[in-house]
């Protein structure tokens, strides 16, 4: 299901819009094109922009082998639910930035993502990326709007650096990371944090389509992700840091991880310890992760969750077959908040790795960069593929 509806259509549509309408001084919705879309994030973005109120998909785009082909004929679908009908009949562009499209999404391979989102940022696009290739980048944002999205300030700097003119790069974070930042940024806010050790149980779906063999994961525990333990400990260091004016200086933090892969399909568990600079009780940290709220400006936006983590009561939980949808699968689940002999505090945290991890955080990323009116319209569009926003 989409984070919009249970279905498509025209009036559909017009409703949402009615209901978000786009940004002040708007007239039509944003085209988005979505590269890698036919892998397992690729096929989340479309599904989620097949309804989406502020953005359109235009263009798909893949390797070269899809090339030409339609999006029905490519995509070997993975998702509940038919292909969506806006999608189905899309030809299958390469990597030629060419598209017509205001935007596009990246959910390409790391092994030719780096690459690909230059050459489109340089041709004038704005990037959404979910790859991992740009995000250490000194000018790149490294972005969860609830967290850092002062962090787009570094865009046009970013420009002038790389000498884009209208494109530019941001990218969200791990899917690892996604979940455990969202925790940590009341906390940091209220407390402030010194050290973090974290363990993850991931879920299958993170290693992508056909992702990790039956026989290493069936009734077994794989304790290794490649690189994963090292974007853990290194991405909430940008991302809980700070924006200078000229480079990102990270937060500090002491943070240790392990990663392992277990046999969930979507969501990740994680268990972690947490040493605070000002002392607080556990009835003071549930308040300040209960009490976590957006902005007014972040609540407007379309996938955004007002209150983004949710408190779970009871000592099973969060679980991932009951609790992995929270907030539209936007929302990081909190449970088990208790004394840690070892630092000051530990609980579990449960996000889910397609939606918050992945798909749903770029979406949310683009939203917040059109609400900012850093979206521009990039070629003419027909009056038909058109949806005039609800009056301002």
């Amino acid at each position: 299901m989409s984070l919009f509806s249970s279905g498509n259509g025209d009036k559909r549509s017009e409703e949402l819009i009615m209901q978000n309408p786009l940004p002040r001084n708007s007239g039509k919705r944003w085209r988005a094109g979505v590269l890698g879309a036919t892998g397992i994030v690729g096929q989340r973005l479309v599904k989620l922009l097949s309804d989406h109120p502020w953005f359109q998909l235009t263009e798909v785009a893949a390797s070269e082998r899809s090339s030409g082909k339609t999006y029905a004929e490519a995509a070997r679908w993975h998702l509940d639910g038919p292909i969506p009908e806006v999608a189905r009949g899309l030809i299958v562009k390469g990597l030629d930035p060419t598209l017509a499209c205001d935007f596009v999404f990246s959910a390409l391979d790391s092994s030719v993502a780096g690459g690909a989102e230059e050459d489109f940022a340089r041709a004038g696009y704005p990037v959404i990326s979910n790859s991992k290739n740009h995000r250490m980048d000194p000018d790149v944002p490294l972005l969860i709007p609830e967290v850092n999205a002062s962090h787009l300030d570094a865009i046009p700097f970013q420009q002038k650096n790389r000498g884009y003119e209208g494109g530019f790069i941001v990218t969200n974070p791990n899917c690892s990371t996604a979940g455990l930042v969202l925790v940590l940024k009341p906390l940091a806010d209220a407390f402030g944090l010194e050290k973090v050790f974290v363990v993850t149980l991931q879920a299958v779906s993170g290693a992508g389509y056909p992702g990790v063999p039956s026989m290493d994961i069936h009734a077994n525990v794989v304790p290794f992700i490649p690189g994963e333990e090292e974007k853990m400990e290194s991405e909430p260091q940008k991302l809980l840091g700070k924006w200078d004016g000229a480079r990102f200086i990270d937060a500090g933090l002491g943070l240790s991880a392990h990663c392992n892969r277990v046999p969930v399909l979507d969501g990740h568990l994680e268990c972690i310890s947490v040493s605070l600079k000002k002392i607080a009780s556990l009835n003071e940290v549930r308040e300040a992760l209960r009490t976590f709220e957006v902005s007014h400006e972040l609540a407007s936006l379309p996938t955004a969750v007002r209150h983004p983590v949710v408190v779970i009561d009871g000592d099973d939980r969060p679980q991932p077959r009951r609790d992995v949808q929270a907030g539209n699968g936007m929302a990081a689940a909190v449970g088990r908040v208790r004394e840690c002999p070892l630092l000051d505090i530990k609980l579990t945290l449960l996000s889910h790795n397609l939606v918050r991890g992945a798909a749903g955080g770029a979406l949310l990323n683009a939203e917040l960069l059109a609400a900012r009116g850093l979206l521009h319209y990039r070629v003419p569009a027909s009056e038909s593929q058109l949806v005039q926003p609800a009056a301002q």
